[in-house]
């Protein structure tokens, strides 16, 4: 099995290209910098990995349009390694992380406070409910038929 799941924050925004051809389709490459869940103490080690990660079609569209440099999110995906030979004639060889669902970690107003910033262009399907003092959510009045528990 090959199922790779990684949370992190990108460190710029997407780079974005589309395929030639009949059917232009959606790549979309970006960097995630992953925190390190231990660090060495006596090291000077880097706490974060940068993992390759590559977008096609509908998801790379979903990250050209939302995600943006600092922006924390959870992809899941599969490992890919491949290899080609460049202009000096060396082969140079590669691993990706080809994204198969890409999530928001974080809500907009975190990311805002934390650096990250997601854009003015964010879909909203509905406005959020305030948080009450204890830190739930207020349910609004009128909808406990619609609550799947009394």
């Amino acid at each position: 099995m090959n199922k790779v799941i990684l949370m992190g924050r990108l460190t710029r925004d997407p780079d974005v290209r589309y395929s030639q051809g009949e059917t232009a389709s959606c790549v979309a490459r970006y960097t995630l910098a992953v925190d390190r869940r231990f660090a060495r103490r006596d090291s000077q080690d880097q706490t974060a990995d940068f993992i390759q990660i590559v977008a096609f079609g509908k998801a790379g569209e979903f990250a050209e349009k939302y995600f943006r440099k600092g922006t924390k999110v959870i992809v899941t995906g599969r490992i890919q390694t491949g290899s080609y030979t460049n202009k000096d004639g060396v082969k140079v060889y590669t691993t990706d992380v080809v994204a198969e669902d890409q999530e928001f970690a974080e809500s907009k107003n975190s990311s805002a406070s934390n650096g990250g910033n997601f854009g003015s262009d964010m879909p909203s399907s509905e406005p959020a409910p305030s948080a009450a003092g204890d830190g739930f959510m207020n349910i609004p009045d009128g909808i406990d038929e619609e609550l799947p528990f009394n």
